[in-house]
């Protein structure tokens, strides 16, 4: 094997594909990633642990095909350190050489036929601009769990009917929402999914710099996995096993009460207040005609307030929400005001954007936030 290529393409293709491996791997081998080099100018870099895969093509200018092992995390950070000048790969008997201007480096290989073989790409669903799914799933991400011991919310749940993807995710204290408009592959399609938050997070951070990114999904028979494709990058994962609940139930149909603020001056004031706010305690939201206050802090310990403009439809009314939680909400809406709907003061609130005021809310994002129980 040797092959000649730019540092920059090798670095960016290298980081990629190793970003997803294992830091305690079961076996070795699951360490590295695979280089294959054909002789019509294509290396491709490979790297796989049993339920995730990505696969990076690169053109480079080959003098000899060949395939090697190497470990992935060494090779990233040898690339990224490298001059930029060109960088030469040359497999010799059982170490390969990275020679860039002065530089050269030598790394041991792996037995590449104790390599497991990497998935195929599932059928192809569709495409959806890259912008828009990168967007959708940072803003529906926010409310996937963290706890492993909860497999089933540590995914997320992929609604598809037609030309509209929904996106769900919930750790029981907030739900998140989001349907944006695809184009799939057949207008008929019906499908559900349920994928791995950090995976999904990773895959579209990754790709949505690329005008329209490829989905591909397999279920039914076999192994079930879901596939995303763009700019020569593939990443495969395996889907969440299980039976989401019934989460979308949990918005309300009608908000007898609703406030709208600017969601800037909201997030900023909650920042603010929330420096006194200690783990485990809320920040109280009081509205009333014309206004908002927050506050937090009680007793001898720091106490902050702050008072927003606010408009308000209905009676007065106080809520009081983790303030990690409200931040992450927040963070999530993209118009200027935020618009939250309310049934009562102890049944979870919606969260949506509004463009201006008097307008209509956009329902295309919802966050629906559980708050917190206090003393009056």
């Amino acid at each position: 094997m040797r092959f000649r290529v730019d540092r920059d393409v090798l670095a960016e293709a290298v980081t990629w594909t190793a970003r997803s491996l294992p830091t305690r791997p079961p076996v070795p081998v699951l360490a590295g990633v695979r280089i294959d080099v054909d002789d019509s100018g294509v290396v491709q870099l490979s790297s796989f642990d049993y339920e995730v895969s990505a696969r990076s093509e690169i053109a480079a200018e080959v003098s000899e095909q060949g395939t090697v092992l190497v470990s992935g995390r060494l090779l990233a950070e040898i690339s990224r350190a490298l001059p930029a000048k060109p960088v030469d790969m040359v497999l010799d008997g059982t170490k390969v050489s990275v020679t860039c201007g002065a530089s050269r480096f030598t790394l041991l290989t792996m037995p590449v036929e104790d390599y497991p073989a990497l998935p195929a790409m599932p059928d192809v669903i569709g495409t959806v601009a890259g912008d828009q799914l990168a967007e959708a799933v940072a803003q529906v991400t926010v409310a996937a769990s963290r706890d492993d011991t909860l497999p089933l919310l540590t995914g997320v749940r992929m609604e598809i009917e037609g030309d509209t993807m929904a996106l769900l995710a919930t750790d029981r204290y907030r739900l998140a929402l989001r349907e944006l408009r695809w184009t799939p592959a057949r207008t008929d399609i019906s499908q559900v999914a349920l994928v791995r938050a950090r995976t999904l997070n990773d895959a579209a951070k990754s790709l949505g710099g690329s005008d329209q990114v490829t989905i591909a999904l397999s279920t039914g028979a076999g192994v079930d996995l879901i596939g995303f494709e763009a700019g020569g990058r593939h990443t495969t994962s395996l889907l969440v096993d299980g039976d989401y609940p019934a989460v979308r139930r949990l918005f309300p149909d009608e908000t007898p009460i609703h406030a709208v603020v600017d969601k800037a001056a909201l997030t900023e004031a909650a920042r603010r207040v929330a420096l006194v706010a200690e783990r485990n305690t809320p920040i109280r939201l009081a509205f009333s005609e014309g206004q908002v206050v927050l506050d937090a802090g009680q007793g001898d310990d720091a106490q902050a307030s702050e008072a927003l403009e606010a408009t308000l439809v209905g009676e007065d009314i106080t809520v009081a929400f983790n303030p990690q939680y409200l931040l992450d909400g927040l963070g999530a809406i993209a118009t200027p005001l935020v618009r939250l709907s309310f049934t009562h003061p102890n049944k979870a609130v919606e969260f949506t954007g509004q463009a201006e005021l008097g307008g209509d809310d956009d329902k295309s994002y919802r966050y629906l936030l559980v708050p917190i129980r206090f003393a009056s």
